[in-house]
């Protein structure tokens, strides 16, 4: 089997089933044999290497440990989703102060154990702010570390090609900017569906307030209707994110990005973006009037977000960030 690179990947939250999928579906797109699997829950990360093992991909070298010292040695790409889920009646902020001090821990980890590690991708929510104070305290560029935020505008995409009854991939140029939460920003004012715009498309205000139901709630839904947080679809997303990072396909969905100045300063939030071996580069979003007032009201809600951990102190004060990482 060829591989993409020889280079480590190691999976945070090996034993969950977020991670487990990633571990799976890593191999089974050839990204790397050099395949380490981490979680502080030993039984389940030994049934989840077993279960790699079972299914006996040609040339893989696949390890597990419960140590981050062994898990990070070496490292050159890492997935983590070695956070809390979300359980029904929850929303993602509802996890903020438990799984931001975890990635505080994370981010510390890297930098005493990994500091040339080449990409990150944080996906355990809230990911705009674990993102942030993984960045803040691993010492990285904001190039090299990126948050999962495509599943709010796949599941945009996913809610207007139902409505007007097309394959999902006859829709393009939907996507949600800001944060990943119930306060996104929905752009859809510039989509596609099979090529005509979708001003054409005869949509009711009934059914655009579907479509936006629908998008926001996406997560929350597939935990009413399995009982548990989506992880198929994350998996899947991230995996193709640190793909693009270890110079495969680039990946275009939007990924949340450090903003460093400008409008949206200070905070990690779904941007257009473009991941490659480059790390990630962004530009800024463009939309109707309304779609910027919502994407500012989200930006607000990121703020008061990225306010909390800073009065938790879990970060510094935002004058103090290039104090903690002068790459900021």
């Amino acid at each position: 089997m060829k591989y993409l690179t020889n280079e480590k990947l190691t999976i945070v939250g090996a034993a969950g089933m977020i991670g487990s999928n990633m571990a799976q579906t890593a191999l089974m797109l050839g990204l790397t044999p050099n395949l380490c699997l981490y979680d502080v829950y030993e039984p389940g990360l030994k049934g989840v290497l077993a279960e790699i093992d079972h299914c006996a991909f040609p040339g893989a070298n696949v390890t597990a440990t419960t140590d981050p010292a062994e898990a990070y040695k070496d490292a050159k790409f890492i997935i983590s989703s070695g956070g809390a889920p979300r359980k029904e009646g929850m929303t993602r902020e509802d996890l903020l102060k438990g799984n931001c001090q975890i990635a505080e821990d994370f981010g510390k980890d890297v930098r005493k154990y990994c500091p040339d590690v080449k990409h990150i991708v944080v996906i355990f929510n809230p990911a705009d702010l674990t993102g942030l104070v993984v960045l803040l305290h691993s010492g990285l560029k904001p190039e090299q570390v990126t948050t999962l935020a495509a599943l709010d505008s796949t599941r945009l995409q996913t809610a207007i090609a139902d409505a007007c009854g097309v394959q999902q991939c006859k829709v393009t140029g939907a996507c949600t900017y800001g944060g990943h939460g119930e306060a996104m920003a929905v752009f859809a004012s510039g989509a596609e569906v099979d090529g005509k715009p979708i001003s054409e498309m005869g949509l009711t205000e009934e059914q655009w307030a579907e479509i936006r139901q629908n998008t926001i709630q996406g997560g929350s839904n597939i935990i009413k209707l399995r009982g548990r947080s989506s992880f198929q679809s994350p998996a899947y997303n991230a995996v193709k994110m640190i793909e693009a990072a270890m110079g495969g396909e680039p990946f275009t969905w939007p990924a949340g990005c450090y903003v460093k100045d400008g409008e949206f300063a200070n905070v990690m939030m779904a941007m257009p973006s473009v991941i490659d071996a480059n790390g990630v580069s962004f530009k800024a979003p463009a939309g109707t009037a309304e779609e910027m007032a919502a994407l500012r009201a989200s930006y607000d809600h990121l703020c008061k977000m990225r306010d909390e951990i800073i009065d938790l102190g879990i970060i510094p004060a935002v004058a103090d960030w290039k104090k903690a990482n002068p790459n900021m």
